[in-house]
Parts: structure tokens; sequence; C-alpha cells
């Protein structure tokens, strides 16, 4: 009998993701999209605005004041999320006027169209929150950074009806209440960012709980056999409460 077949995972594509926040009437929202049905990856889910880490995304930042980590993570964020739902975080703060032009064409790449019309990637106001990567048992694995930003005034959330067909400002609880009576669906990572943030009342809490982990450790889910049956873990102390779930209640794509 010929040899078994080891089993190799695929590399995961770097990613990142960024959580809008703002301070609402009943405490802390957060902005969610909700993804096209017919997309390979996530279909339907409802997720923060993110994606791959393009080339361009490495493209050397203009002036920063203090130096930075996850530079290409950090423009990746910004730019998908200004792709998906058309909110900017630029210095100085984009005019609304602006907004139209920039998101018209796909030519030149983001930060020319940015540095064209005098503005910069607002980069230093973006805050390191989680760092998931996608289990080795997936077939197409992200290894996403997740940012959290206060959302910038007199913007809306737009749409761009490709991979984002709805936007919606929610509680992290209303969030996860709608998911559990099946009104939308989270995938697990974006899950348990809902959870980490559940218990923050404002924008400020956020960012301290941001700040109350950090480095940040590359978090991967493990599938592990129970007595009670198979669960998917993740290690204790980064902040993530329970640190496992059943199996087949878990959405990993």
């Amino acid at each position: 009998m010929p040899p078994p077949v080891e089993f190799q995972p695929v590399e995961p594509h770097p990613a990142a993701s960024l959580i809008l926040l703002r301070d609402g009437a009943d405490g802390l929202e957060v902005l969610m999209i909700r993804r096209h049905e017919g997309l390979r990856f996530a279909p339907g889910a409802t997720v923060f605005p993110g994606g791959r880490i393009d080339p361009d995304d490495h493209a050397p930042y203009p002036s920063p004041a203090i130096p930075l980590d996850l530079l290409p993570q950090r423009m990746a964020a910004i730019r998908e999320a200004f792709e998906e739902c058309g909110i900017l975080l630029t210095s100085p703060p984009v005019e609304d006027r602006q907004l139209a032009a920039l998101r018209s064409p796909a030519e030149p790449p983001f930060h020319e169209r940015l540095r064209e019309a005098g503005l910069e990637p607002a980069v230093g106001t973006l805050t390191p929150f989680a760092r998931w990567q996608t289990p080795e048992t997936v077939w197409r694995r992200f290894d996403t950074t997740f940012f959290l930003a206060r959302a910038p005034g007199g913007q809306d959330a737009v749409v761009d009806g490709g991979e984002a067909v709805a936007a919606l400002w929610a509680s992290p609880p209303a969030i996860l209440e709608a998911e559990g009576q099946g009104r939308l669906s989270l995938v697990f990572a974006t899950r348990m960012n809902l959870l980490r943030l559940a218990p923050c009342r404002t924008v400020e809490d956020a960012l301290a709980e941001a700040a109350r982990h950090q480095p940040m450790v590359p978090i991967l889910p493990r599938a592990v056999e129970t007595p009670d049956g198979p669960v998917l873990r993740i290690p204790a102390g980064l902040g993530y409460a329970p640190t496992e779930f059943p199996a087949g209640l878990v959405r990993l794509g």
C-alpha cells in the first residue's frame, strides 16, 4: 500500500479588517457589512469591512509622524473599509465633495489617489485589536489583523454593491442577539471579536480593552476532541471568553 498522504494546510493570506466605532444613544456601536451571497468565501456573512493585503498597500507611507508597525495592514484596513462601505480615514479629514471622486476609478492606486487629493491615510488612528488565523483545516485561509478606529464624523456608510450589499450600525450585544435569532450569520472570528467588545459601553472602553492585550498574539483556533464531542478551542488569557465552542455551531467561512 502507498504511504498515507500527509495533510499540508494552505498558507494563510495576509489580511486586515477595520472595526469602526462610534458612541450611540444606547452605548457603543460598530459598523458591519453583509457580504454578497455569490462570494466564494463567507457568502452572506455579516462581517467587519476588510480583505486581503494588496501589493500597493506596501507603498511607502508618505510622512509618518511616529514609527508605526503593521503599516501594510493599516493601509489595507483603511482601503478596504473605503472600498466596501465608503468611509475613509484620512489626514486631514476628507470633505464630502471629495468622497465621490475618490470612490470612482480603480486607477491610479488608492494611495496615489489620496496623494493627488492632498490627503494621507490616517494610519496612526488605528489601534491594533487582534490577530486571527483561519484554522488549518479550512481550504481558504487568512491571517487577519483587526484594528479599532473611531468613525469619522459626517460620513455615511455607502456599500459597494459588489462584495458588500448592506451596512448597519449596531451594538455588539444587538448583533450577537440577531445571530442567535437567525437573522444574520457570523463567522467565528467576527463573533469572538463582538463577544470581546460586548461589555464595552463607549469607544474609549473599547480602545482600553485593546490596550490590555498588547502585543497581539496570533490566535489559531484548533479542533479538539472532548468527551462531549468535537470543539473549536482558542488559547486562554487573550481577552476572549469562552475559549471553546461546539464545532457544529461554528462557521469558519
